[in-house]
């Protein structure tokens, strides 16, 4: 085992926090911490909220060099307070522990949603492009805010090394999300007017990115997807599913009714359907160095392997 990292997860009892740390277990003392506990993990794990303040002693008393911040929320809950307190409040935690027990380096994950949905952002967004997020989205904009931070503690702490990943839609053979419900349901809906195309990126490149990161000690913001980009079109066509087109207006209705409903959605979500942020990965791979081991295109076709040997489609 190398012993000059002593590495710790948070959110290490997640669908990736748990592989990655198994992963780096192999080489590196691994430590994870989370509000949940999982079984099958080769590191101890100890049940702590990222906002916790006994957060820097668990980090002292380990004496950790590296942590990799991976807990947030990932789908909004009805309490927005709630979720703004965990995101934005969790890594300022985070950090401020970090500095505290004089941690090297941390690595977060961000979200291409930090650049925003909005109808000028570019045809492929580099990571020198705004992050604007959406004020009516609270994923987005508590992304957007998270990196406002880090860019704050860049500049007042150059000592805490960050590398920050930005990934488009994550998918894999366990990946069930709001994202993925749209392709899982009977037929698919586009936006008259709008191709909104997805970037994808398989779940093993963000771990083996994650991976590499760590053992190089990289440094920098990189944008997470996989070669090209798949409209809404090509999506229905793959899936063999048939393809709702409708105005903007008839969706923005529907969403509101849905919200009446009860159903976790709104209206606010049309530009979501419509704008969404195409991310470009020349700098993750010519930059960071990391080669991808499956485009867009072929991290969807695997999805969608996996979903029909489980029935789902």
């Amino acid at each position: 085992m190398t012993q000059e990292k002593r590495i710790l997860i948070t959110g290490a009892a997640g669908y990736i926090g748990h592989q990655l740390g198994n992963r780096l277990a192999k080489d590196y003392f691994v430590f994870g911490t989370d509000i949940n506990k999982r079984d099958g993990l080769t590191f101890p794990l100890e049940v702590l909220d990222v906002r916790d303040n006994n957060l820097v002693l668990t980090l002292a008393e380990y004496r950790i060099t590296h942590v990799i911040h991976l807990a947030s929320i990932l789908q909004a809950s009805p309490d927005r307070q709630r979720d703004y307190d965990i995101d934005v409040n969790g890594i300022r935690n985070v950090l401020e522990a970090c500095v505290a027990a004089k941690v090297k380096h941390i690595t977060v994950t961000s979200s291409g949603a930090a650049y925003g949905y909005h109808p000028d952002n570019p045809a492929w967004i580099d990571e020198d492009d705004p992050l604007r997020g959406n004020p009516e989205f609270a994923y987005s904009d508590h992304k957007r805010q998270v990196e406002e931070l880090l860019e704050k503690y860049r500049n007042e702490h150059p000592e805490l090394q960050q590398l920050i990943f930005r990934p488009g839609t994550v998918l894999g053979a366990e990946t069930r999300n709001q994202i993925t419900s749209l392709f899982l349901a009977p037929r698919l809906l586009a936006i008259r007017g709008s191709d909104s195309p997805f970037v994808f990126i398989w779940d093993q490149d963000v771990i083996g990115a994650m991976e590499q990161g760590i053992r190089e000690d990289k440094t920098g913001r990189y944008n997470m997807a996989g070669d090209g980009a798949l409209t809404i079109q090509e999506i229905a066509r793959t899936l063999d599913k048939p393809l709702l087109t409708l105005p903007a207006s008839v969706v923005k209705a529907g969403l509101k009714v849905a919200k009446w409903l009860g159903k976790p959605v709104g209206p606010e979500q049309i530009n979501f359907l419509r704008y969404r942020p195409v991310l470009s990965n020349r700098r993750l791979k010519e930059e960071f160095g990391y080669r991808l081991q499956k485009t867009s295109a072929e991290t969807f076709e695997y999805f969608i392997e996996q979903a029909r040997k489980k029935g789902d489609l």
